[in-house]
This record gives structure tokens, C-alpha cells and sequence, in this order.
């Protein structure tokens, strides 16, 4: 049971993820308001639920290897070179 000012974990519209919160404010027993800790944006409590998956721990990895390495998840291929225009 949550009191006022308590950490709980609720999924953030504006971090776009599960992020820590505070609880912001309180009907009876239950959390109504809770204030994100990463961005401190107020928002009404979710109960965690965000309609999207999260991404696995596999599917991070391959998104930070794609960025860094250039290339897609899966490929062998090398990163294509870009063409260098000649100056007249």
C-alpha cells in the first residue's frame, strides 16, 4: 500500500518508459497523481500499463550495436560508403 511521497514504479508518457516515480497525491488507499523522477512531469497514475511491450534486453543490445556499428540487427554486410562528389 502506497503512502504519500513513496517510490513507485509507473510507465512515463513523456520518458516514453517505466520510470521511477513519487507519489503525488492520494484518494483513500490508492495513488491517483505521481510525479516522474527522471523528467518531473505530474501525471495521473497508470498502474504501470503503457498498451506497449518494453523492449527486451536482447532487442536494446541490437538497437545500440545497429547505432555504433551502422549496420541492421541480422546483416554481415559492411556499411555501405558514401560517394564524394568531385568540385569543377
Amino acid at each position: 500500500m502506497p503512502r504519500l511521497g513513496d517510490d513507485i514504479d509507473d510507465y512515463c508518457t513523456k520518458c516514453k518508459r517505466t520510470t521511477d516515480h513519487s507519489v503525488a497525491a492520494m484518494a483513500g488507499e490508492e495513488a491517483v497523481k505521481v510525479l516522474c523522477r527522471t523528467c518531473n512531469t505530474e501525471h495521473k497514475y497508470r498502474h504501470n500499463r503503457s498498451g506497449k511491450m518494453e523492449m527486451t534486453t536482447e532487442e536494446a543490445f541490437q538497437k545500440v550495436l545497429a547505432s555504433v556499428t551502422g549496420q541492421m540487427s541480422g546483416t554481415n554486410a559492411p556499411p555501405k560508403e558514401k560517394k564524394k562528389k568531385k568540385l569543377s
